[in-house]
This record gives structure tokens, C-alpha cells and sequence, in this order.
């Protein structure tokens, strides 16, 4: 395993291991779909969205589902990244 391989399966696994089960169930599906086809620069910027708290994170990115632009402006792209895939993943489970 090369060193970026071990980086990817390191924040997956941060990803799903979050303290809280609902920001594992945001950010581990974003972490396994989104990840692979980041560059360095991205993933540097989700390791450092990572060091912030639960509540925090989750609060940012309810407030983006709901329209709203809460959080830090430094993390912005990344949440409303993050918030994107969370809106696909919940249209794809109420089938619409």
C-alpha cells in the first residue's frame, strides 16, 4: 500500500469513526464516495474540516440542507460539498 492509499484508508476510517452516529452516517458515505477523486489540496482541506467537532459539523451542515450557510467561511467548499452528497444520498432513500 503506497502512502496516499494509507492516507485515503485513514480518513475513511476517521470518517466513520466520528464520536457521533449521525456524523458517521454523513461523513462516512461522503468519505467512500468522494475521497478517491480529491487532490491533495481537497484533502488536506477535509482533514482539517475532521478537527473540528461533532456538533459543530453537524449544525454547519443541516443549516446548508436547509439552505442556510453556516460555518466557518474556510471550510464553505468542503461543506457545501459534503452537504450536496448528504441532500443526493437522502432523495435517493425517499425515491424521489
Amino acid at each position: 500500500m503506497d502512502d496516499h492509499e494509507a492516507r485515503l484508508k485513514r480518513i475513511v476510517m476517521r470518517s466513520w469513526r466520528r464520536g457521533t452516529r449521525e456524523m458517521d452516517l454523513i461523513l462516512g458515505p461522503f468519505a467512500e464516495a468522494e475521497l478517491a477523486a480529491m487532490d491533495a489540496e481537497s484533502l488536506d482541506a477535509y482533514e482539517r474540516l475532521l478537527e473540528e467537532n461533532d456538533q459543530d459539523l453537524y449544525s454547519w451542515i443541516t443549516a446548508r440542507l436547509k439552505g442556510g450557510t453556516a460555518g466557518p467561511q474556510v471550510h464553505a467548499p468542503m461543506l457545501d460539498r459534503i452537504a450536496a452528497h448528504a441532500q443526493s444520498r437522502l432523495r435517493e432513500i425517499r425515491g424521489a
